[in-house]
């Protein structure tokens, strides 16, 4: 068993437990350069909101917060999306976009992986922009 089946399979029970509960489901994703998070309906067949370190205006942000840091010479690769940082804006931007869509409380999956790092500053993030879960 490969690292990719292995955290699937530990994302399978999750799911499960969330479609018995039958609330709308926060999805993140990680790769080495992005991060992204989704909310799908309550019976998880569509996804209601998304956001994501590819979106143009995020882009835009972190590429800004780079011209910053270049002055400290803090991180490198800070203009991507694969640090905590980036992850932090796009918890921000889903609670944004799902309170305008109605959505107040979800239920956070994390795809299998570790609660930390990445994974924990988006759901930080996302708690303290108002989205409950």
């Amino acid at each position: 068993m490969n690292k990719k089946v292995a955290r699937l399979r530990r994302a399978r029970r999750t799911r499960l437990k969330i479609a018995e509960l039958k609330v709308y489901r926060l999805s993140v994703h990680r790769t080495n350069k992005h991060i992204y998070a989704q909310i799908f309906s309550q019976c998880g067949e569509k996804v209601l909101v998304s956001a994501s370190t590819l979106e143009a205006e995020v882009r835009q942000q972190l590429a800004a917060n780079d011209a910053k840091s270049d002055a400290k010479k803090e991180h490198k690769n800070s203009g991507q999306g694969g640090n905590v940082a980036a992850a932090a804006l796009i918890g921000k931007r889903i609670a944004e976009k799902a309170k305008a869509a109605g959505i107040e409380g979800v239920a956070f999956d994390r795809s299998g992986f570790q609660f930390h790092g990445r994974v924990e500053q988006l759901a930080k993030a996302a708690r303290e922009a108002g989205l409950a879960f």
